[in-house]
């Protein structure tokens, strides 16, 4: 059940310590109460933050009327003392999400990009990473924020020409905007792959990536937390050329590519429950490789896959063209293959749709043909879907502009309006992927790609992103 926020309509206020602020209009928060009291609490350790509201844009173009805090927090550098303006916006799930923070330079200030803040001005903490209601909050995110500053600050005056030094950093500004342009970043461009996560699947995907593509470099990460671990240790005793071995996120910087085979699977009964120890291992690693590679596509390949690229998507903040998932590829491929050994049809097919472990047998939602059975029936193992994610990898790197039945976003395409992630046919190049124009399903397949929405949707709305 939803409640509404009055957060002080034009000619009507809130008080929050006897203090009024004015904002544009009511917003719809479920959680009324500990919203406010986050503002009260704001208020009086950081009286120049103020809260209005305002229409967000998300990497994906959609917008929503969000509840926003602007200001000023006071951090000292070397002795000296400097108001940095940021800005958060508070999701309207709250606080069971953490807020969106952002720098706001002025056209005279320039950021220096570093550990904590990106090009665009997005800040990254630990304690938006580790967001955990109730022991999270807006004010220990900002004196988090604020040591973190005093370490490294991340603004300085741009009259100063090519130096960057902190010092020079701008005491205070006034008619502060967002800066959507942002510092671009250009690296020299190296196809550099970083495949996360160990065991058998991640070991297949650097076999094959290593066998398909022409790569400068791989960087194979075993992530500590997920149960799919090994296979490490063995790339390091032989030394693969090109191949780096990591326990490190960090060493993916860069790539181009980056691919996501991690599963972290716990003893829970219920299976919404199994799946969000995924989601919890996601949130300590997507956003970070987001961060890091910020011009990759990121090419998912964790159990279930449709809900893990959308959740990759939601956690990373990139556009979901460049949030894919290996989906109902390998079947695509296979079913091609069947059709032309056995009909010579020389054609492409795709197997489309939910791709869900269902009491071991994927359920997808398919074109009417009876011999997709003998195809959809051949038993998936960690070797072929490496070979399936170094076939997509490979139009990337290639700007092959070949079209894959991946999971995307599926909202939009053949009127579907919810919003969620199934696999559809989509022309992979360097840029990502591009939806190909919905298709015409018959009566039956239309009802089962409903029910399917339907069941993800349910599914995404249990789960804590």
């Amino acid at each position: 059940m939803y409640i509404i926020l009055k957060v002080k309509c034009q000619h009507t206020y809130y008080h929050c310590n006897n203090r009024q602020f004015n904002c544009a209009q009511q917003l719809k928060y479920k959680f009324h109460d500990v919203a406010v009291e986050e503002l009260q609490k704001i208020h009086r350790l950081y009286s120049e933050m103020k809260p209005s509201t305002g229409t967000y844009t998300f990497s994906d173009s959609s917008q929503k009327d969000l509840l926003k805090i602007i200001g000023n927090i006071p951090v000292k550098y070397e002795g000296r003392s400097y108001n940095f303006p940021i800005q958060l916006w508070l999701m309207d799930s709250f606080p069971f999400t953490p807020p969106i923070c952002l720098l706001r330079p002025t056209p005279n200030m320039v950021i220096r990009e570093g550990k904590h803040v990106d090009g665009r001005g997005r800040i990254y903490l630990p304690g938006l990473h580790n967001w955990d209601y109730p022991k999270s909050s807006v004010v220990g995110l900002l004196t988090e924020m604020i040591a973190k500053f005093e370490e490294d600050p991340p603004l300085s005056s741009k009259t100063t020409g090519e130096s960057k030094h902190p010092h020079e950093l701008l005491a205070f500004v006034s008619n502060l905007q967002i800066n959507d342009g942002g510092i671009s970043h250009h690296d020299q461009l190296i196809n550099k792959i970083s495949v996360i996560g160990g065991g058998d699947l991640g070991m297949a995907s650097v076999m094959s990536i290593l066998a398909k593509c022409e790569v400068d470099k791989l960087v194979f990460i075993d992530i500590a937390d997920s149960s799919t671990k090994g296979g490490s240790a063995d790339l390091e005793i032989f030394s693969l050329p090109k191949v780096e071995v990591s326990r490190d996120v960090s060493a993916s910087a860069g790539s181009r590519v980056v691919v996501v085979t991690a599963n972290a699977w716990s003893n829970e009964q219920s299976y919404v429950g199994v799946i969000q120890t995924n989601v919890d291992l996601y949130r300590g690693i997507i956003p970070n490789l987001a961060r890091l590679s910020p011009n990759a596509v990121m090419l998912i390949a964790s159990q279930p896959v449709d809900i893990m690229t959308h959740v990759a998507w939601r956690q990373s903040g990139l556009p979901p063209t460049r949030v894919i998932g290996a989906g109902c590829n390998l079947d695509s491929a296979r079913l091609s293959h069947v059709l032309d050994i056995t009909l010579n049809t020389h054609k492409q097919a795709w197997v489309i749709g939910e791709f869900s472990d269902n009491k071991g047998e994927p359920e997808r939602i398919h074109f009417s043909l009876v011999i997709v059975n003998t195809c959809l029936n051949i038993c998936q193992r960690s070797w072929s879907i490496g070979l399936s994610i170094a076939d997509i990898t490979n139009s990337i790197l290639t700007d092959k502009m070949k079209v894959h039945s991946v999971s995307t976003l599926a909202q939009g395409w053949g009127g579907i309006g919810a919003e969620v992630f199934l696999s559809l046919p989509c022309i992979m190049g360097a840029n990502g992927s591009t939806r190909l124009a919905g298709v015409s399903l018959g009566q039956e397949e239309d009802s089962k790609l409903r029910d399917s929405i339907t069941s993800l949707s349910n599914l995404m709305s249990q789960l804590r992103i």
